[in-house]
């Protein structure tokens, strides 16, 4: 049975005469039988991506996978109409790539100057994404931060996302495995970056 919150979208959008003309089953057509596709909501779940641009994802080639996975989730975000937003952290500051939009084709345009070097400013980086959820006040909000973990910083969870994802891309032998202790504090979903079909 759907939810009442489902009932409500579905009961504004756009008739659905496939449906509709199925339900009806050969009987004359009435009110009851009418089928609406279910309305997107007006500004769509943000999905927050806070990427490492720093010295350790570069020289590893992590940044260069992270971007390639990033193309995807865009991708992913635009087929649901969703908005996106793009930190990128590095040194010791913190750039907005992409502010708070609907989803685009175009993502690979300005992924491809994104470089990479010094430290890895990971507090200042969920402090402005932190911020950034904060402000949007409607829909669902995610925190995806995309690291190696290659810090001693250990920042808090924002308390503005609804949800949280840390993807991995530690590749050392010797791994610190600080991002998979992050995620376990945050209470966040964990990925490892080699554990991804990025062909999906």
């Amino acid at each position: 049975m759907a939810r009442p919150a489902a009932r409500k979208a579905a009961l504004g959008g756009p008739i659905d005469w496939p449906q509709t003309l199925a339900a009806r089953r050969g009987d004359v057509l009435q009110v009851r039988h009418v089928r609406r596709r279910a309305v997107q909501p007006a500004n769509g779940a943000l999905h927050c991506f806070l990427l490492d641009c720093s010295a350790s994802m570069r020289t590893s080639g992590a940044l260069a996978q992270a971007k390639g996975l990033l193309l995807n989730l865009m991708d992913e975000a635009y087929r649901h109409r969703d908005r996106v937003a793009l930190l990128c952290f590095a040194g010791g500051s913190v750039e907005m790539r992409l502010s708070p939009r609907r989803a685009a084709v175009w993502n690979e345009d300005w992924l491809a100057p994104i470089g990479g070097g010094g430290g890895t400013p990971l507090a200042l980086g969920v402090t402005a994404a932190g911020e950034l959820l904060r402000r949007q006040k409607a829909g669902r909000r995610s925190l995806w931060l995309l690291t190696d973990g290659r810090t001693r910083e250990n920042p808090p969870a924002p308390v503005s996302a609804d949800e949280l994802h840390v993807l991995d891309f530690e590749s050392s032998r010797f791994p610190f495995a600080r991002a998979a202790q992050l995620a376990a504090d945050w209470g966040a979903s964990y990925t490892r970056y080699d554990a991804i079909d990025v062909a999906e």
